[in-house]
């Protein structure tokens, strides 16, 4: 038999689990709509961040790139599956860490990860069959430049892509509502 006291828990448990989504939607907005805008120093921080995980992101990428493609000669003659493979680690991995730690975005995460897979699809492309072509002209033993070019051009992209579209609260708010019913 429960008494008083656990009862009110219960029903304040209840209460709470019952907020509802816009509520929890118009703080996040608020909040964010109040927040100052960046200093240079926390902007260069935060550069700083992205730098780093893309560091890290880099290195994953480099070694599984270059361990499918020339170290193990799995993929030898196809370069650019060994350089989506390798993307696609570094992606999760640098998606993960700069959302939670350089950019802090709240924003809705399956857009955000959408938003990220678009970018990705429109610089792989380039970016995998132009290694390719690279690598088929240089040879294989230059498949390692070829994917450390490949890496400045998708690490200065997706830092803007990152910072004014898929971390960007307004801009992920008003793809959202577009999708809202009337």
């Amino acid at each position: 038999m429960e008494d008083s006291t656990d009862k009110e828990l219960h029903i304040e448990e209840a209460l709470t689990e019952t907020v509802s989504e816009t509520e929890v939607d118009e703080t996040i907005k608020t909040e964010t709509a109040s927040q100052k805008p960046m200093t240079k120093k926390q902007q260069f921080i935060q550069l700083l961040k992205f730098t780093g995980f893309s560091i890290s992101a880099a290195v994953i990428q480099v070694l599984s790139t270059t361990t499918l493609h020339q170290w193990t000669g799995w993929l030898l003659n196809y370069y650019w599956l060994a350089y989506i493979i390798g993307l696609a680690l570094s992606v999760i991995w640098n998606f993960t860490f700069n959302r939670k730690f350089t950019f802090k975005a709240i924003n809705n995460i399956p857009l955000a990860m959408t938003l990220v897979v678009i970018y990705n699809c429109i610089i792989v492309v380039p970016l995998a069959f132009g290694g390719d072509a690279l690598v088929a002209i240089w040879g294989n033993d230059w498949g390692i430049l070829v994917t450390s070019l490949s890496l400045i051009i998708n690490f200065v992209t997706e830092f803007l892509w990152d910072k004014f579209v898929v971390f960007n609260q307004k801009v992920t708010d008003k793809i959202l509502s577009l999708f809202k019913k009337s």
